[in-house]
């Protein structure tokens, strides 16, 4: 699949990876920074922001598309930061081309399989019938009862686009919601990644909790696992220059 993506800087290859219901968009403040330091490449995952749909969404086929992005800019060699669901892909994609990786960065997010989490979330996008609404602040008023933090709207509401009077989600929202128990999934399971890899976790999220430190260190022994104790589980947005000073640091960025 011929992902979608935007670059900015010069320098090692550096590959960001969205979460759920996100885009490269989301990223370009912290891309802008990096791109100091590094060719900056944010990716849209499929089903996400301007890259293709399909009906099929598993962590290999990520990977895979991923895999085809890197031959396509001809990149030997790239860093990868993947947050939440995109970290999953990282870890996918660093167990199944390992060749393509310097180092990793992974926020937020375990090899483990998870609860869900977000069905409520597609039920209440589902349910809209975006022919009644003009502009967001309609629609975000329509989510206020079904979802109620500001917050949440706020960034599920980035992913719409007005084509003439006409909204519509960029989002694959029917495939991302039927292939949902995929995104759950573990990933790496019974392998051994040996690529230097830095965990970086919310101190007030609880997407990695104290029992998955040893699977973590099983699956990526050339791994750290460092808290940004301010932070939830969206670090770069909840503490964006602890975020990049882990970051720096790690990539070696003078």
């Amino acid at each position: 699949m011929k992902l979608y993506y935007q670059t900015i800087g010069e320098g090692r290859p550096l590959v960001i990876l969205h979460g759920l219901f996100g885009s490269s968009d989301n990223w370009r403040g912290i891309a802008k920074t990096l791109s100091d330091y590094a060719q900056v490449i944010s990716v849209d995952l499929r089903n996400h922001g301007q890259s293709p749909h399909s009906v099929k969404q598993t962590y290999a086929l990520m990977a895979e598309d991923l895999a085809e992005l890197c031959d396509r800019l001809k990149l030997d060699k790239v860093n990868i930061i993947g947050h939440s669901m995109g970290g999953k892909v990282a870890m996918a994609f660093s167990q199944r081309y390992p060749q393509y990786i310097d180092k990793l960065v992974v926020v937020d997010i375990a090899p483990k399989q998870y609860h869900d989490a977000h069905s409520h979330i597609f039920k209440a996008l589902l349910a809209l019938d975006l022919s009644l609404y003009t502009n967001r602040s309609d629609v975000d008023n329509a989510l206020k009862m079904t979802l109620p933090n500001k917050a949440v709207r706020q960034f599920l509401l980035m992913n719409l686009e007005l084509s003439g009077e006409a909204l519509s989600w960029r989002l694959n929202l029917q495939a991302l919601y039927d292939n949902y128990s995929e995104l759950l999934d573990a990933v790496c399971e019974d392998e051994t990644v040996m690529i230097p890899s830095s965990f970086i976790r919310g101190g007030q999220s609880d997407y990695i909790l104290e029992d998955d430190e040893d699977l973590i260190r099983t699956r990526f022994p050339y791994s750290e696992l460092v808290t940004i104790e301010q932070a939830g589980h969206w670090l770069h947005a909840d503490a964006p220059q602890q975020f990049l000073s882990k970051i720096t640091e790690f990539f070696d960025y003078d």
